[in-house]
């Protein structure tokens, strides 16, 4: 089963990350799909969230394409640390466009019931992802 779930995620990352494919959403999630942010009023909840989401990156970032570089599954929690890049050519947090090339790593933890994620637990590298934008100063 750990091996059928990471392929799901596998899955994700390509069909819906990087091929904006967002109609695959309802064969690889519930319904009530929930992505955990940082506080409880960044949580994503449902297709049309996630949906919502993956445009507003693709809007800011439109070339950007994620590369899963470690996986692990046990039981129905599969661990994913994917390294994404792209280009800043959009509106992002209200930065507007910088036209620089950004690196964002992050992990995730997805929870699979009955053949789709239900649930992610998602961290990214936002403080560095804004210092490469020049929000922030490097220090």
């Amino acid at each position: 089963m750990s091996e059928h779930n990471k392929m799901l995620v596998l899955r994700a990352v390509e069909e819906v990350w990087n091929q904006g494919n967002y109609a695959a959403l309802d064969e690889l999630v519930a319904s009530d799909f929930v992505v955990h942010g940082a506080t409880p009023d960044e949580d994503i909840h449902g297709r049309k969230g996630a949906i919502q989401f993956y445009s507003m990156l693709r809007a800011a970032f439109p070339d950007l394409y994620f590369t899963v570089e470690d996986q692990i599954a046990a039981g129905d929690r599969v661990v994913t640390r994917w390294v994404a890049h792209g280009t800043h050519t959009g509106d992002f947090q209200g930065v507007p466009p910088t036209g620089k090339p950004v690196r964002i790593t992050g992990i995730d933890i997805d929870r699979i019931a009955n053949g789709k994620v239900v649930e992610c637990w998602a961290r990214s590298d936002e403080l560095g992802l804004m210092k490469q934008l020049g929000v922030v100063a490097a220090a």
